[in-house]
């Protein structure tokens, strides 16, 4: 990346470096130049006005190789680049990095990332990519920022439920019925139980019997719990292969029951834990939150318990500098409630942890239940993603070579865009006529602007390879620099994403990154006679696919040479 901003800063003298660079802003008319200098902060430390002081500087500053002129309107100090040379200078060192983008910001630090954790012998449903698609560009972003990063799948493997899929497995169903029918036929007899269980609440009672046989480590009762997370397990691998998700701990709830003895003295010496109605809890009422609820009056444990024991586990294991949650906001209170606890317990690094938000994902049929089997699995979601793509690209280009990995990676990639194009926080209806279309902000229209990349270096031949001069001229014009400036920014969209938690910010540019290639794309002629000229714009056409293969390769999608 060239710090444009710090070289423009460091001509305008009698004022910091440092605060002129802060002032500095893009302008979108570039009619009026390419960087804005407003001058009313120093107008006030000078008490002139601000118009005398973007005078003065605007004529202490000559022409140089950076810039064609200054010029002052209306209180800004308005900078105009020298395209050919900001374009070329960006250009050539795109071109010539092999991870453009990479930094070492993180180098030494290691943070922790809790997303997706599905729940064993439920179905991955269409809810779950929120928490996955964002976790999983999250965790390839810090990656690329030179963080140690740990991927965490906080698998729901704990609760009463299980002694419901045993109960009911028991009575409607066998191990080659499920090994055939997979975490579908766990799906349907665990509707059937509470079905059923409506009629006879006695099936509640005998649930509740085999998870306490659980966890008293009864042979038996250990051996189906097992079977039903192998099920599980084996499924939402291959899930997670699809969706270029990856996870470096399985560690779920089950794994910290023996760990939160431990825990819970632990808070306990630490004389923040008091009894209610026979419950363990601590009082956050001096904070408008209700009592974290840490041992229910029966022994049992929670999940703020299970998050708690987590917490300190990953702390002493990894030695966090951030832990992030990658939730719901339906958890809110649930993360303000257990952070207060680890703040309340004196642990110092409370303001490390993170509940990284984000809404809901719903189809536009509506809502889902997985106890009453109104349920959309993200299987389905991503298979009818993918049959759609085949048929838009039977339709577009029926002689298109591998059509069937073409469509997997445009079915998916919409799918996973979806849940990453907007800010997080922000609930989703999904529907797959918008993410499937090849126009307007889509993944398919930035996988399309990548393979129109690659389509025109494969038309240009050994030519582009030529041992000729680039004839750098041909930047002299606002569709290059525009497009040269929008690819120096990629670096610094990195570190936005990694600061706010906010994958929506690569997603957005790299719309705004193809769009302004494609405009380029109309308004110069690619590929001509004259070597010099094709090749430079080739480098330019060059620097903009590095850039969308590492930002779409970060976001978790793939990026089709041809389409």
């Amino acid at each position: 990346m060239i710090n444009i901003k710090q070289q423009l800063a460091s001509l305008v003298t009698g004022y910091p470096v440092e605060e002129v660079e802060g002032l500095l802003s893009d302008i979108e008319d570039n009619s009026l130049g390419d960087y804005a200098l407003p001058c009313f902060k120093f107008a006030k430390q000078q008490r002139l006005s601000p118009n005398i002081i973007a005078q003065q500087i605007a004529s202490s500053i000559q022409p140089n190789v950076l810039i064609d002129k200054v010029c002052s309107v209306g209180g800004y100090c308005n900078f105009y680049l020298n395209k050919q040379y900001v374009t070329t200078q960006i250009v050539s060192q795109v071109v010539c990095q092999s991870d453009y983008g990479n930094s070492s910001l993180g180098q030494g630090k290691t943070i922790c990332i809790d997303y997706s954790s599905i729940n064993i012998a439920k179905p991955f449903h269409i809810g779950h990519l929120g928490t996955t698609a964002i976790g999983s560009c999250l965790y390839k972003v810090y990656k690329a920022l030179g963080y140690n990063v740990v991927g965490i799948n906080h698998l729901g493997d704990w609760g009463t439920q299980f002694g419901k899929l045993i109960v009911a497995y028991n009575k409607w169903s066998d191990k080659e019925t499920i090994l055939k029918g997979g975490l579908r036929a766990l799906q349907d007899i665990y509707v059937r139980f509470h079905v059923e269980a409506e009629k006879d609440d006695s099936l509640n009672d005998q649930a509740r019997e085999w998870f306490a046989r659980i966890e008293q480590g009864d042979k038996s009762a250990n051996e189906l719990f097992n079977f039903f997370k192998d099920i599980t397990l084996c499924e939402v691998k291959k899930l997670y292969q699809r969706l270029n998700v990856t996870f470096d701990s399985w560690n779920g709830e089950s794994f910290y029951n023996n760990l939160m003895p431990d825990a819970i003295k632990f808070l306990e010496e630490k004389n923040i834990v008091t009894t209610s109605d026979g419950a363990r809890v601590v009082d956050l009422s001096a904070y408008n939150m209700p009592p974290c609820l840490l041992v229910k009056s029966d022994g049992a444990s929670l999940y703020a318990t299970r998050d708690i024991t987590a917490i300190m586990y990953r702390k002493a294991t990894y030695d966090f500098y951030k832990c992030l949650y990658v939730v719901a906001y339906q958890q809110n209170l649930h993360f303000k409630q257990v952070f207060k606890v680890i703040e309340l317990a004196g642990l110092p690094y409370a303001d490390s942890l993170v509940h990284v938000a984000y809404g809901m994902v719903s189809l536009e049929e509506g809502s889902m239940s997985t106890r009453k089997g109104n349920t959309v699995w993200l299987e389905d979601v991503l298979n009818r993603a993918v049959d759609k793509a085949r048929s838009i690209i039977e339709d577009k280009n029926p002689e298109l070579p591998n059509k069937a990995e073409i469509a997997e990676q445009v079915g998916v990639g919409a799918v996973i865009f979806s849940a990453l194009c907007n800010s997080r926080i922000k609930d989703i209806t999904f529907s797959f006529d918008r993410v499937l279309s090849f126009e307007g902000e889509t993944a398919p229209y930035l996988q399309y602007t990548h393979a129109r990349c690659c389509s025109i270096f494969e038309k240009a031949g050994m030519s582009y390879y030529a041992r000729c001069a680039h004839d750098h001229s041909v930047y002299d014009n606002v569709e290059s620099v525009e497009l040269a400036k929008l690819i120096n920014k990629f670096p610094q969209v990195l570190v936005e994403v990694g600061q706010r938690y906010e994958p929506s910010i690569l997603s957005c540019y790299l719309i705004d990154l193809a769009k302004s290639f494609n405009k380029y794309y109309l308004s110069q002629k690619m590929l001509c006679e004259d070597l010099g000229k094709q090749n430079a714009r080739l480098d330019l056409a060059k620097s903009v696919q590095i850039t969308l293969n590492k930002g779409l390769t970060l976001l978790g999608i793939a990026c089709p040479t041809k389409m």
